[in-house]
């Protein structure tokens, strides 16, 4: 299990970079935060997946696979935008939260319902 998931760890640090950089760039184009933090996780989501599905869970990745992980890491992305925005959370956070919690529930939504054998 510790393999498996510094295996995920890995490719969420590439996966991050992606996301942040994104991020940023949508958020200097004068983008709201839920759109940002939702836009850059659909670029980076399926880097992460095609990786994860092949070198960290040796699965197979399908379409509906693709489907289940992008649309719960989606919501995910976008109600923690969404709460940054109530609260005014400050970018930078915003990234630091939805980092963080994508990382464990995307773990743990990934090992045991979407590349589950």
């Amino acid at each position: 299990m510790i393999k498996l998931f510094s295996r995920y760890m890995s490719v969420g640090i590439l996966n991050t970079a992606i996301h942040w950089a994104v991020f940023a760039l949508l958020m200097h184009e004068g983008n709201n935060q839920s759109l940002s933090n939702f836009s850059a996780f659909c670029v980076a989501v399926t880097f992460s997946f095609f990786v994860n599905a092949k070198w960290t869970f040796n699965s197979e990745a399908t379409a509906i696979r693709y489907v289940l992980y992008v649309f719960f890491m989606g919501s995910v992305a976008a109600l923690t935008g969404y709460l940054a925005d109530v609260v005014g959370l400050p970018p930078v956070l915003t990234l630091c939260l939805f980092s963080g919690i994508s990382l464990v529930a995307g773990f743990v939504y990934s090992k045991f319902f979407v590349f589950r054998n």
